[in-house]
């Protein structure tokens, strides 16, 4: 397996890819009302808006997994709002409010990205969000992709970088501590951890 940047023609198996990885690591298709919506959350507007900072984990021509994100969550939030949500806003209906079902909470984070900017992670500007197929998983690949990353946010000038997870993806903990991210408090959000990290490859434990 190797890293590369994303492709145009990669965005088929990085969207099968973040929702049969979607439900805390595990798959998700069948989850939700069109297995387009949780890609359309945390894949889509990645590659559409930032497709410099997306690598995918390359198999001899299938891709197994990616990483990708932003170097800077302000401004990214405000591309969200103009170019990404007009695109994918018609697909789905407007959520009640406050949201009921898991379908209600995805099209409600759709519609406000502004909940990416939480004062506890404006000091950590870049976010990234990674994937693996479970076959990839425990190679080292994982640690790569983020290295890689990190890498590339820090040539954008981000100093350093967020991310969350879901507090019952005990896989993803783990392997973000023994990366050497610490742990970041955010008020208000009782089912994601918050983790923080500098930039750089050399910064990973």
């Amino acid at each position: 397996m190797h890293l590369r940047p994303y492709q145009p023609g990669d965005r088929d198996a990085v969207y099968d890819i973040c929702v049969r990885t979607g439900a805390s690591g595990q798959d998700a298709r069948g989850h939700f009302l069109s297995d387009a919506l949780l890609p359309d959350v945390y894949a889509g507007p990645y590659l559409e808006l930032e497709p410099e900072r997306a690598f995918v984990l390359d198999e001899g021509g299938r891709v197994a997994g990616y990483v990708l994100g932003t170097a800077d969550t302000a401004a990214f939030v405000a591309a969200w709002r103009a170019r990404w949500l007009p695109r994918v806003a018609g697909r789905y209906p407007c959520p009640a409010e406050p949201p009921v079902t898991a379908d209600d909470r995805l099209i409600s984070t759709l519609n406000h990205p502004e909940r990416m900017l939480a004062p506890e992670l404006a000091p950590h500007p870049a976010h990234l969000h990674v994937d693996l197929l479970p076959h990839a998983q425990g190679a080292g690949h994982g640690r790569r992709m983020v290295e890689t990353f990190l890498a590339a946010v820090a040539a954008a000038g981000a100093p350093s970088l967020h991310l969350g997870t879901a507090n019952g993806n005990t896989r993803a903990l783990r392997f973000y501590e023994r990366l050497g991210f610490q742990r970041l408090p955010v008020a208000g959000v009782e089912d994601t951890t918050f983790f923080w990290c500098p930039t750089g490859a050399s910064r990973l434990r």
